[in-house]
């Protein structure tokens, strides 16, 4: 079994800086893309960047040059440093891993984190 679990939410002031992780444990087999998405109050789910094994990353238009997506392969860790946040960033997090797990190898699954608040607010 595998669990992914995200930490590093808060309150922060619009401009400020918040480092979201996302850790996964348990039967590993291989981790492949991460991603993190958002869903914001009243809101679809919206992918906000993701990142290969390999590190090529992708950025929604909305966050590109503010928030940059990075993982530790060793450690099975993700994370996501937010700058120059907005009030339009405010949205619970959510960690998605495609994982293959040491019962089930041939078959890559999508797992999902319960999710971190993060609000920007003054």
């Amino acid at each position: 079994q595998v669990q992914v679990v995200e930490s590093g939410g808060g309150l922060v002031q619009p401009g400020g800086s918040l480092r979201l992780s996302c850790a996964a444990s348990g039967s590993i087999f291989a981790i492949h893309t991460m991603a993190w998405y958002r869903r914001a109050p009243g809101k679809q789910r919206d992918l906000v960047a993701h990142i290969t094994r390999s590190g090529t990353t992708y950025y929604a238009d909305s966050v590109k040059g503010r928030f940059t997506i990075s993982r530790d392969n060793a450690m099975n860790t993700m994370y996501l440093q937010m700058n120059s946040l907005k009030s339009e960033d405010t949205a619970v997090y959510q960690c998605n891993v495609e994982v293959q797990t040491l019962t089930e190898r041939a078959r890559v699954q999508e797992l999902w984190g319960q999710g971190t608040q993060v609000a920007v607010s003054s």
